[in-house]
């Protein structure tokens, strides 16, 4: 292994160690070449790599060969890249999350290598291509092993040249959150939990201590009986020390121990507390061990007590679910029938997912009536079947099919005027049909629909009749066996980092609540709260900073988290999560409603579905926060500047809006007399895996949308579209020749007020850490016209790159000269430049609808049917040596022109894109 150090200040170029092969890889004919064969999973090349800086970024880079008769060519997951972080003793860490990288089953975290259909044009000739992948190492980790996998390949592949490139250690931008390190010291770092009569509770986790030592760290342990008093020990499974009382040690032999506490609560206990700390310096030791927590231990019942074991091989009915359940906690036949709950008490518990939805959604017909009509989202009315076998899926559609098997659309039902019938037997013949290990539609498993069928469940409890009776056995143990799926879910973090594990936190909760008699109630209770408390500030905190870079999903989590406030009234138990979640509202909600568009629109940053009322929904959102929003909607129509020839216009102030590094966000907003609204936004916040948007923008002004984005949803794209709406391709940045974006450090450096003009300053590390990037944007104030400008610079040698924007499907545009370009709506126009300020230009082109492989298509954005729809993209190349820098500027007409000429002929345009 060796580290070359490159001459750039900071910059390290890594090479990996003695290569591991398995299950048929080999070494390959070329230099540093390695074949890995069609075997799924199993076929590996393990390359190691020492000498890593933590907490800064690198790029991990490798060719990708393959053969003539590859037929895989066009999928996403055509390889893994497993990324495996060590400390310096080789001991693998467990990181909870790693920006740019995803968690993997086979590897702890990993990236999707996209099958080399998608590689450019210049590499299908020759079957050869640069594969880039980028990521934080965060610490302490210092080496890693990169482990390439066979996943979806037909043939042999082979991957040669890796290396490791890593820039230095540097702040983490603000708008991410700040990673939460779980330090101990001597005091302990307490976690209560709620036990189950007759039930060992597990704690798994992760220790990593500076050195290895025989006392790497301890967890302090107490228990309490149902009225609070402290039970005294000793405990079974501990030992006594003087002055601690009851503790488990946890040494470690290595830098990093793997733990799993069994606990096994003595008679009559109800709760514990787990105090995880170091041990204190003693004759031994000159000073306390140094040790942290990698990530907060998983929670979970014994494994006699998991939903497979409770299960097995059986398909249980719901009822026999809840008597095997009163079995395995040793309970008297028949003791079970008790845990259903009386309707009125079940009335009174809020339905948070449902109350989330009708914020997000207001009114509008029911999503169910009485006639067995059903209106799921976008798609049309379907009539439900007299018998449905639960795998309907009339419209081909993965949202339809989630919400579908979400049940949520019951609620609706069972409301109407003699629906309640209806909807109890529907959900009945759910549970009949889709025994648990054995769904009708896998989608079914789903979180988002398992968590909103759970409440769905419980509400329904509400009509079911007499407790006790079948229907109300059946609902019953639905409900429990749901309750079991998601406190594995929550237990496990499965979803951390995402606002599934909220949804399956708050439905928890809810099932929780409405079976007070059933014993495992008090534990999920107090595992719903943690979860909520631990996911929610993995998402967003008390500063408004989320870690998700959509809109759409910020604010989707806002409406939750609203639902949640309101669902915990009157709940003394956690007011502290109250506070908490009133704190974050008053700082978050206003940040997203201030990126509105006039016309009522959020800019589809991220993942964004289509046919969203972004206004409507803030102002419902605003209302039931008890927040003035005010959310104004101008028409969409264009209007011209002379429109009204008898007002006389006035000096331009500047534009309202915000200006948000917190949020990863500028948004600008103008309406003045005699011109229609006009709107900027742009991102600086994607800085980790999904959509590659870093620097992009779009653009509005006379009431028309010219830049867009290109939007697109996880759950309605696949294959090559979902490809191109996450790539560089789908988005208004510049991209470097040979340097498609990854993820990476985006940071605001500033703006600066000139005559007239606002100047806003972006630097990103999306295409290396050898690559320095500037973008400036030049804003009228207003908006009538605005300067788009790139600058690349690398230590020599020739540099270009190739800016991309995106006009809205109905705009019409043509070239008008070598470097302009005319765009028309109505009667509106926008002139487009194309600039050089450092090297030469290297072409003006308009895209639209070009797809000749997976990875060539341009000039498509996400169609609100689902799928693209093609639209113009205009492409702007310029090329130089060692620098290349140039843009576009857009006018909506020749004053507009004419100022972004003066002001780019000063100084303070050329003096922010060369500052460092």
């Amino acid at each position: 292994m060796s580290t070359v150090q490159a001459t750039l200040p900071g910059l390290r170029i890594l090479a990996p160690g003695p290569a591991r092969h398995a299950a048929g890889a080999g070494v390959g004919p070329g230099a540093s070449e390695h074949l890995v064969p069609a075997k799924n999973r199993w076929s590996r090349v393990v390359l190691p790599f020492a000498g890593l800086l933590p907490e800064a970024w690198c790029t991990l880079t490798f060719r990708l060969a393959w053969d003539a008769a590859e037929t895989a060519g066009a999928t996403l997951d055509f390889a893994l890249a497993g990324i495996d972080f060590l400390t310096e003793d080789g001991s693998s860490l467990d990181f909870d999350h790693v920006p740019g990288l995803d968690r993997t089953l086979l590897d702890p975290h990993g990236a999707w290598i996209a099958g080399p259909g998608y590689l450019p044009a210049e590499a299908q000739g020759v079957r050869i291509g640069l594969v880039r992948v980028a990521f934080r190492v965060p610490a302490p980790a210092c080496r890693l092993t990169v482990t390439i996998r066979s996943w979806r390949n037909s043939e042999t592949f082979a991957v040669s040249e890796a290396t490791l490139r890593q820039g230095p250690a540097e702040a983490p931008s603000p708008a991410l959150l700040p990673r939460t390190r779980h330090r101990l010291g001597p005091e302990p770092a307490w976690s209560e939990h709620a036990l189950v009569p007759g039930c060992r509770l597990v704690l798994r986790g992760q220790l990593h201590v500076a050195a290895p030592t025989t006392r790497g760290a301890l967890a302090r342990i107490v228990y309490r009986d149902h009225q609070g008093a402290v039970l005294p020990p000793p405990y079974p499974g501990t030992i006594s020390v003087p002055g601690l009382d009851a503790l488990i040690d946890l040494p470690a032999q290595q830098q990093t121990r793997r733990f799993t506490l069994e606990l096994e609560p003595p008679q009559d206990a109800a709760r514990v507390a787990v105090g995880f700390a170091t041990w204190t310096a003693d004759g031994r030791e000159s000073k306390p061990s140094e040790a942290e927590l990698l990530s907060p231990p998983e929670i979970a019942l014994e494994d006699r007590m998991r939903l497979q074991s409770l299960c097995g091989d059986d398909l249980l009915e719901a009822a026999d679910f809840l008597a095997r359940l009163g079995e395995r906690l040793g309970l008297a036949g028949g003791t079970f029938v008790g845990w259903c709950p009386q309707p009125e008490a079940v009335a009174a518990i809020p339905a948070v997912l449902a109350r989330a939805r009708a914020i997000q959604r207001g009114d509008g017909p029911p999503a169910a009536g009485i006639d067995r009509t059903l209106r799921l989202g976008p798609a049309p009315a379907w009539t439900l079947p007299d018998a449905p076998d639960w795998t309907e899926d009339p419209f081909r559609s993965v949202p339809w099919r989630l919400e579908y098997q979400s049940l949520a659309w019951l609620g609706a039902l069972a409301e109407a005027p003699g629906g309640a019938p209806a909807a109890v037997s529907l959900a009945l013949s759910w549970s009949r049909g889709n025994p648990w290990g054995a769904p009708a539609d896998g989608l079914a498993l789903h979180p988002a629909a398992l968590a909103a069928r759970a409440e769905t469940l419980v509400r329904l409890l509400v009509r079911v009749g007499r407790p006790g009776g079948p229907a109300s056995l059946t609902l019953t143990g639905e409900a429990v066996r749901h309750g079991f799926a998601l406190a594995e879910i929550v237990g496990q973090n499965t979803f951390g980092r995402s606002i599934h594990q909220i949804q399956a936190a708050a439905s928890l909760m809810c099932v929780a609540r409405a079976l007070p008699l059933l014993p495992l109630s008090p534990h999920w209770s107090c595992l719903a709260t943690g979860a909520l408390e631990a996911g929610i500030a993995a998402l967003v905190d008390e500063a408004g900073r989320f870690s998700d870079p959509s809109l759409h999903q910020r604010l989707e989590l806002l409406t939750l988290l609203r639902a949640l406030d309101v669902g915990l009234t009157g709940d003394d138990t956690r007011d502290g999560l109250r506070s908490s979640l009133a704190r974050i509202l008053a700082a978050a909600l206003p940040a997203v409603a201030g990126m509105l568009d006039p016309g009522g629109r959020l800019p589809p940053f991220g993942d964004t579905p289509q046919g969203q009322d972004a206004a409507g929904w803030i102002g419902r959102l605003g209302t039931g926060a008890g927040r003035a929003l005010v959310i104004e909607r101008r028409s969409d129509r264009a209007r011209l500047r002379h429109a009204h020839p008898d007002r006389h216009d006035a000096p331009a102030g500047p534009p309202t809006g915000r200006v948000d590094p917190a949020s990863g966000m500028v948004a600008l907003r103008h309406d003045g007399p005699g011109r229609g609204w006009g709107h900027f936004a742009c991102t600086f916040a994607s800085q980790g895996a999904g959509h590659r948007d870093g620097g992009s923008f779009v653009y509005a002004c006379d009431g028309v949308r010219w830049i867009v984005e290109a939007g697109g949803s996880s759950l309605v794209e696949t294959g090559a579209a979902r490809h191109h709406v996450l790539s560089e391709a789908g988005h208004n940045v510049a991209v470097p020749e040979g340097r498609a974006a990854s993820a990476g450090l985006a940071r605001y450096l500033g703006a600066e007020r000139l005559e007239g003009a606002t100047l806003h300053r972006l630097a990103t590390q999306v295409h290396g850490p050898d690559l320095a990037h500037r973008r400036v944007f030049l804003v009228l104030d207003d908006l009538s016209g605005l300067v788009v400008l790139d600058r690349f610079a690398v230590e020599a040698g020739p540099v270009a790159f190739e800016g991309i924007v995106h006009l809205a499907p109905e705009i019409l545009v043509g070239l008008a000269g070598p470097r302009r370009a005319m765009a028309q709506a109505g009667r509106a126009r926008l002139a487009l430049s194309a600039l050089v300020l450092d090297g030469r230009g290297a072409g003006l082109t308009i895209h639209n609808g070009c797809n000749a492989h997976p990875g060539a298509l341009r000039g498509f954005i996400a169609a609100a049917s689902g799928g693209l729809q093609p639209t113009s993209a205009l492409r702007y190349a310029v090329a130089g040596t060692g620098v290349a820098c140039g843009g576009l500027a857009l006018a909506a007409d020749a004053e507009a022109d004419r100022r972004l000429t003066a002001l780019l002929a000063g100084d303070a345009v050329a003096r922010a894109l060369a500052e460092a």
